[in-house]
């Protein structure tokens, strides 16, 4: 019920967010897409926690590996639509052209910045299973739902575009990275709603770095090392 409730306020802030920018410029808005977004992301969570733990884990393991490939199978089905399809979310190893020559410096502060956040906070030991799951399946499962397959859902619900850095940002990368950040920051537990506002900086500014990454190469390849090198870093260093 927590993980329901959990939910509920976070689609709640993401419509009355997506709408209150929206109802700004209407010409650009198509509320029938951020209606669509919030659906994905209630499919979302619903498989990442096997049916709020309704369904069983025939994985199992110490880690959610089940809800997360459960997840990105669910990811791949959307984003084969012809509405989405697979290049237009970044399913490619193909980088834009000349696009590495500023994607690299900025991957190199990316992981700069993880290294500092491992080193300033140091872990409590680890093992195999939580370093093979850290170094595959969140950058898998994450980037290509919210860098890829939501993101194209939020560029067809806010169609404006201010050009910024060598790339054309939208309202739906910068809300792509607000429900990322609060995916991991925003709950719902003993009777009341939690925010974690350090999580969220952890969590949302980084994002930043990762769409811009996919937006400038055209894949998901780099956001995904990238992420799972950040989850990763604090368990070998």
């Amino acid at each position: 019920m927590n993980g329901l409730l959990g939910l509920g306020g976070l689609l709640a802030l993401f419509l009355l967010l997506g709408g209150a920018i929206g109802a700004v410029n209407r010409r650009h808005f198509a509320p029938r897409w951020l209606m669509f977004a919030a659906l994905l992301v209630a499919i979302n969570d619903a498989l990442l926690t096997r049916g709020y733990g309704l369904l069983p884990d025939v994985i199992g393991g110490a880690w959610n590996w089940e809800g997360k490939l459960a997840a990105l199978a669910a990811t791949l089905i959307v984003m084969a639509l012809p509405a989405f399809g697979w290049r237009r979310c970044g399913v490619t190893l193909t980088q834009a052209p000349g696009s590495l020559r500023a994607a690299l410096p900025v991957a190199a502060v990316y992981c700069a910045f993880f290294v500092i956040i491992a080193l300033a906070f140091s872990g409590s030991g680890t093992n195999a299973e939580e370093v093979a799951f850290q170094l595959t399946v969140p950058g898998l499962e994450e980037e290509p739902f919210y860098r890829g397959m939501l993101l194209v859902a939020l560029d067809r619900a806010f169609t404006g575009r201010k050009r910024l850095l060598g790339v054309d940002w939208g309202w739906g990368a910068v809300l792509s990275c607000w429900l990322f950040g609060m995916a991991h920051a925003f709950g719902f537990s003993h009777g009341s709603f939690s925010f974690d506002p350090i999580t969220m900086a952890l969590t949302a500014l980084p994002s930043f770095i990762a769409v811009w990454l996919r937006l400038r190469t055209g894949s998901l390849l780099l956001p995904i090392l990238l992420h799972n090198f950040g989850n990763a870093i604090s368990l070998i260093i």
